[in-house]
């Protein structure tokens, strides 16, 4: 039996493990444990899927936040960009005036007579072609310095309206951040408050639940070959850093929009993870979708697993079977399955 193969069912058997030893899992327990009731409608079960659903649409909610947190962090940076243009265009005019105006107050030291006047009243075969070559030379420096000035002007009009454009965007981000932080806070509350209504022992079997329903699929997974023909390819030396980074986090408590270094949300562990192994990446897990993708059997430990048909959720492969990710609010920085949420795609950041 290969070196994967059995790491697979050595994860697959420390979550059974980890299901046996949970508090309430007695011996000769079925998988499928009775729900106890919660209020007069709702099962335990019930709860669990409810308060899933909620911060599944909070995660939703984060990656749209974050999205527009960056492109405002982008729009700011262009309009710092034309404002810095803009100084530089000005400065650049009041420099192009100061040369016309040079060139009037010579004319006016000459006599106020035009330089073409000058010339054409010369006696002097030999200054008369001087200064025809001077003439010549004048006319197109003065017409340079014309269209010159007029460039920077055109220029100076192109920034404002660019900067105008920028500042819509910048506005209009600003209401998505808006829009979805209060989204996200609607959806963690509702979750909170159907979390506080339990009792100290079903907030403990609901984390139970928790573990048998993410066992269930990463069993469900593995049962499919889905990992059977992996190549178990070493990572690359930026995918072992990035490994060691997003392994020395576990533990640390899941923040929506958090980057580190004492919280993270999911996909600000992954990017977090890569930036420091010297890799810049998108900030949001549905960005980093666009990333180079691999199949599942060519993963190999640094690669990233984007979960779910929209996209909202992401880990990283550490290899044998699973994965490393902040869960969700009331959750720390953990190894799961590769398999315990519905994998959309795998993505190699140094592809």
């Amino acid at each position: 039996m290969g070196t994967r193969r059995r790491g697979s069912i050595a994860l697959t058997l420390l979550c059974a493990m980890a299901l046996l030893t949970a508090p309430g899992f007695a011996a000769g327990t079925a998988y499928a444990a009775p729900e106890p009731p919660v209020g007069k409608s709702k099962s335990l079960e019930q709860v669990r899927k409810e308060i899933e659903d909620l911060y599944r649409e909070a995660g939703a909610a984060t990656d749209a936040y974050n999205l527009a947190d960056s492109e405002t962090r982008t729009q700011s940076a262009k309009i710092v960009q034309i404002a810095n243009l803009v100084v530089a265009g000005k400065e650049r005019i009041t420099a192009l005036k100061g040369r016309a105006g040079a060139a009037a107050r010579a004319q006016y030291r000459s006599g106020g007579l035009p330089p073409g006047a000058q010339l054409a009243m010369s006696n002097n075969p030999t200054q008369f072609l001087d200064g025809a070559d001077r003439l010549r030379q004048g006319e197109k420096a003065t017409s340079d310095l014309l269209s010159e000035l007029n460039r920077t002007q055109s220029d100076l009009q192109q920034y404002a309206k660019d900067a105008s454009a920028h500042w819509e965007l910048l506005e209009a981000n600003r209401l998505k951040q808006e829009g979805s932080k209060k989204q996200i806070e609607e959806k963690i509350k509702a979750a909170e408050e159907l979390e506080s209504k339990l009792e100290a022992e079903q907030k403990a079997k609901l984390l139970q639940l928790e573990q048998e329903a993410q066992y269930k699929a990463q069993t469900a997974w593995l049962s499919t070959g889905a990992l059977k023909d992996a190549t178990g390819a070493a990572s690359s030396e930026a995918g072992r850093k990035a490994v060691q980074f997003a392994t020395a986090q576990i533990g640390k408590a899941y923040v929506w929009g958090a980057q580190g270094p004492d919280t993270f949300d999911c996909s600000g562990l992954t990017s977090q993870a890569w930036r420091a192994a010297g890799r810049t990446i998108p900030r949001t897990s549905q960005e980093q979708l666009r990333l180079p993708k691999v199949a599942i059997k060519d993963m190999r430990p640094g690669d990233l697993i984007i979960y779910f048909d929209d996209a909202t959720h992401v880990g990283m492969y550490v290899g044998d079977g699973a994965m490393i990710h902040a869960p969700r609010p009331g959750r720390n920085v953990t190894l799961a399955g590769a398999g315990s949420m519905p994998i959309k795609a795998v993505v190699r950041p140094d592809a």
